[in-house]
């Protein structure tokens, strides 16, 4: 505990200074809040002093570009009409530091969905092309009746996605120098590796499918629905 840094804090919560930061471990924090809550409940605790308002206006005019207030009767005004708001700034200020203090890290943000991966039951294995005509960043159409859709190479690995678009079913199609594949139907486009990039429905469709495809013996196969499937 940083019994010092506790003390100094409270004294200068006392006599209305700005406290000095210093390093509060997780024991400090409940004598903190106790301090803060106990200076708040003195009489004449919610209003901020005249000197504190008037440098908050001072810097707000600053930032702003405005004159600053004149002295005298406007001024008196701006601080009575404005020590509510400075006074519940500071506060927060004063209950932001407590909080950050002590507060856990934020929760991560939640796992995107697992990828809908097309696996046919007895399925069996279409060659789509050489390895060699496939280089890294190509992407290549192949149609073989029951399924039809896109490979492509990236990181040195070979993936395939369906070419049927995932809102009505209209047949994609592969725009190469843009490495993305659109819809004629309704103006949506997929990236090669089946995320959306653009649409104008209602309700953003669901990312393509991937196909199940394998490298072997120099060619790109993709497991496809037996033949009269």
């Amino acid at each position: 505990m940083s019994t010092r840094g506790v003390r100094r804090f409270v004294k200068d919560l006392l006599r209305r200074r700005r406290p000095h930061p210093f390093a509060a471990g997780p024991a400090d924090e409940a004598e903190l809040r106790t301090a803060v809550l106990l200076r708040a409940a003195r009489p004449g605790a919610g209003a901020a002093s005249e000197e504190f308002v008037a440098g908050l206006h001072r810097r707000l005019a600053q930032e702003l570009g405005e004159p600053a207030p004149p002295r005298g009767g406007n001024r008196r005004r701006f601080i009575q009409v404005s020590s509510a708001a400075a006074a519940a700034a500071a506060a927060g200020a004063g209950v932001e530091y407590l909080v950050t203090s002590g507060a856990e890290p934020a929760a991560a943000p939640p796992p995107p969905p697992p990828e809908e991966v097309l696996r046919p039951e007895n399925g069996q294995w279409r060659a789509v092309t050489a390895a060699h005509d496939l280089p890294e960043g190509g992407v290549l159409p192949f149609d073989f009746g029951a399924v039809a859709g896109f490979v492509h190479r990236i990181g040195g690995q070979v993936r395939a996605v369906s070419a049927t678009c995932t809102h009505l079913g209209c047949r994609l199609n592969l725009d190469a120098p843009a490495r993305r594949l659109n819809c004629p139907c309704h103006r949506t486009s997929f990236a090669v590796d089946g995320g959306v990039l653009t649409h104008q429905l209602p309700v953003t469709p669901p990312p393509l499918p991937h196909l199940v495809v394998r490298e072997a013996a120099g060619v790109v196969e993709v497991l496809v629905p037996p033949t009269g499937a």
